[in-house]
C-alpha cells in the first residue's frame, strides 16, 4: 500500500513539474512579450528620428503620414516640386499618427499634412465611429501646436482583398468628409470612385499581386488626384 502511495506521489510529483515547464517555456517564446498597441512601431519612430538628427529636414514642408500605403509611395519621384518627408509607418492605425504626432509630425512645423490611415483601423475591428473620433483628434492635437496647418485625408481605398469591409470604410469616409466640409484646413480626397470599374468592384490593375497595395499604376492615379491641392 505504501508503494502505491510514492507511486501516485511521484506521478503528481512529476505533472506539477511538467506543467512548469511547459509554462516557463510559454513564457519564454519570442514575441509572447512583444509591444502592444502604438508601442509596437517604437523601433520605426526611433528610426526617423535618428533621420532627423542625422539630415535635419527644413520646417514648413509637405509631411506624409500613415500606413504602408503612405510608406510605400515613391514620394521624392511624385511630387519632385514639394520635398516631401514620408513618415509612413507598417500597418499602422490613425491612433497611431496620433500617439506619435509629437514626434514624427509636429517637429518639421509642415505647412501641409497628407494622411493615409484607416484602412488597418477597419480591417482590425474598429467602427467608422470610432476611427472618424480619431481623425479628430489628430485634428485638434495638430491644430493646438500648428493652427494654420492643412490636413489633406486621402479617403480610406476600396481594395481587392478588403472589400467585405468596404461599407464599413466608406461609412467612416462619409464622417470625415463631413468634417472637412465644415473647416477650410482639412481637405478630403476621393480616392474611392475613381479606383472602382465598370463592374464596380476595384481595379486590378491598382493593385500588386496581393490585392491590398497599390501598384505603380494605383499611386499615379492617386498623384493626379492629390497634387492639384499640393500646388
Amino acid at each position: 500500500m505504501k508503494k502505491c502511495h510514492m507511486t501516485v506521489r511521484t506521478h503528481l510529483t512529476r505533472m506539477l513539474l511538467l506543467s512548469l515547464s511547459i509554462t516557463f517555456v510559454a513564457k519564454s517564446l519570442p514575441g509572447d512579450d512583444k509591444p502592444q498597441g502604438s508601442e509596437r512601431w517604437e523601433s520605426a519612430i526611433r528610426k526617423f528620428e535618428e533621420q532627423d538628427r542625422e539630415n535635419p529636414s527644413a520646417k514648413g514642408e509637405v509631411l506624409f503620414v500613415g500606413s504602408s500605403s503612405i510608406r510605400f509611395w515613391k514620394l521624392d519621384w511624385h511630387f519632385p516640386e514639394i520635398k516631401p518627408l514620408n513618415r509612413g509607418f507598417g500597418g499602422s492605425e490613425v491612433a497611431d499618427s496620433l500617439h506619435f504626432a509629437d514626434r514624427i509630425v509636429l517637429p518639421h512645423e509642415p505647412r501641409v499634412i497628407v494622411m493615409y490611415a484607416g484602412d488597418n483601423d477597419i480591417a482590425g475591428g474598429k467602427t467608422p465611429c470610432e476611427v472618424h473620433n480619431d481623425y479628430l483628434k489628430f485634428v485638434d492635437v495638430v491644430h493646438e501646436h500648428l493652427p494654420e496647418t492643412r490636413i489633406v485625408y486621402v479617403a480610406i481605398k476600396p481594395s481587392i482583398k478588403r472589400w467585405n469591409l468596404v461599407h464599413k470604410m466608406r461609412a467612416a469616409n462619409a464622417l470625415i468628409l463631413a468634417t472637412c466640409v465644415e473647416d477650410e484646413l482639412l481637405e478630403f480626397v476621393d480616392i474611392d470612385t475613381p479606383m472602382i470599374g465598370d463592374d464596380g468592384k476595384p481595379k486590378p490593375e491598382l493593385f500588386v499581386q496581393d490585392g491590398l497595395h497599390l501598384s505603380e499604376e494605383g499611386y499615379k492615379l492617386w498623384t493626379s488626384l492629390l497634387k492639384p491641392l499640393l500646388e
